[in-house]
């Protein structure tokens, strides 16, 4: 193997009080990322380009070296979730999500409180699954909150979903965004489904109980993304893919990579946070056990952690430096003694910041690691000695390229 790319979602955050004005990757004890640090360059990166925010998706075609347009969540979402699809099938990624009311359009939780169990999810799951609409559709639930729609037949992707918007925080319809007959069509059918999703959810023997328990009901769906085409994208196929999330599993599939993955423990208490943890500890171990397994026989390996951005959009800063903290004693505190004797170069850097005083996404770069076991400088792997390190800023496209991981 020549080389390791390691992503930690989210990872990228700024000075939070919360950590005296630190942020969590500068205060979180990681020895094995500063050794590899000490022997590398540290740089910056822009995932897409400059006052862009990006999604994970976004950050993660654009890193690889491909247009934005080449690809769509819902696409890789319905590809990381098994779902045979045809050319015009429409995909959507889809948040379970909590309103009050169908009138007032408040959404109280973008994610249902995080608390929604796996049995609950696809208890809910079955019943959506049994409305009536003018075609077919599959709709399957993925990890947690999160799901994908899949409408069969020929569609339109040239609308815009029903996240809330910017200012108000309401939901809204579905809308078009061309004139074609399609189109409006396509958003018709969509509206129609979330209506009558919103009424078999909110009085669903499920979500009474989660009332009862205090627990935010999962009544409302939330699409987007939505994508009709099969993704077009730059060829890996000397790379594998230890991955579990639905998107990094679709596009890496979809890139030709060698895809392995594990079944993410089930959410089955309230405490959304264990389960996190207990997919963590799964996921560094998992990478492991395959880059021991596969590493003669495949050039490069993608390694995608999800959990630090969870803890992001959370506001959950301590969190966010345990998890830091974890996976340095463990993945790399592997790769440190793994890598150098094999001369394998390391890239670890981040898809996009989630700082947690934001509790969302940012357009701030994301601070760059590329062991190549350089001769010893004494360096701290952070957000602000990444500023001034040697690799300088550069943007997400560049930095295979950069790196030598691609010609």
């Amino acid at each position: 193997m020549k080389g390791i790319l390691v992503i930690l979602d989210g990872m990228g955050d700024l000075p939070d009080r919360q950590l005296n004005g630190k942020t969590p990757l500068e205060v979180a004890h990681t020895p094995n990322l500063d050794f590899l640090a000490t022997r590398g360059q540290l740089g910056y990166m822009y995932p897409v380009k400059p006052g862009f925010v990006p999604e994970s998706d976004e950050a993660i075609v654009s890193i690889f070296r491909n247009e934005l347009i080449s690809s769509t969540r819902g696409q890789l979402e319905a590809v990381g979730a098994r779902i045979k699809m045809t050319r015009g099938d429409l995909a959507l990624r889809v948040n379970f999500a909590t309103i009050d009311s169908i009138e007032n359009k408040n959404i109280l939780d973008r994610r249902a409180g995080r608390t929604l169990t796996t049995a609950e999810a696809k208890i809910l799951a079955k019943s959506l699954n049994k409305i009536k609409l003018p075609c077919e559709f599959i709709f399957e639930p993925t990890i947690q909150h999160r799901a994908v729609l899949v409408f069969r037949g020929g569609f339109s992707d040239n609308f815009m979903g029903n996240d809330p918007d910017p200012f108000t925080g309401k939901f809204r319809l579905c809308k078009t965004s061309d004139d074609e007959e399609n189109c409006q069509y396509t958003v018709n059918v969509l509206n129609e489904f979330l209506e009558k999703a919103h009424e078999v959810l909110n009085k669903h023997p499920v979500n009474q109980e989660r009332r009862k328990k205090g627990l935010f009901p999962a009544n409302y769906l939330l699409v987007r993304s939505p994508g009709i085409e099969s993704p077009k994208v730059k060829s890996y196929k000397k790379w594998v893919s230890p991955s579990y999330m639905p998107v990094e599993k679709g596009f890496s599939q979809v890139s030709g990579m060698k895809v392995f993955s594990f079944e993410y423990p089930k959410l089955k208490k309230l405490d959304v946070y264990l389960n996190l943890w207990e997919g963590l500890k799964k996921a560094c171990h998992f990478s492991i056990k395959i880059l021991k397994k596969l590493h003669k026989k495949f050039d490069y390996m993608y390694i995608h952690l999800k959990e630090t951005d969870v803890a992001g959009h959370d506001n959950k800063p301590i969190e966010k430096k345990l998890m830091l903290e974890y996976i340095d004693k463990t993945l790399f505190n592997f790769l440190r003694k793994f890598a150098p004797p094999r001369k394998i170069n390391i890239v670890i850097t981040a898809d996009h910041s989630t700082p947690c005083k934001f509790k969302k996404h940012s357009a701030d770069p994301v601070p760059v690691l590329f062991y190549n076991n350089s001769i010893p400088k004494e360096k701290k792997f952070s957000e602000k000695e990444c500023r001034k390190g040697s690799l300088g800023g550069i943007m997400g496209k560049e930095l295979l390229k950069k790196v030598g991981f691609t010609k």
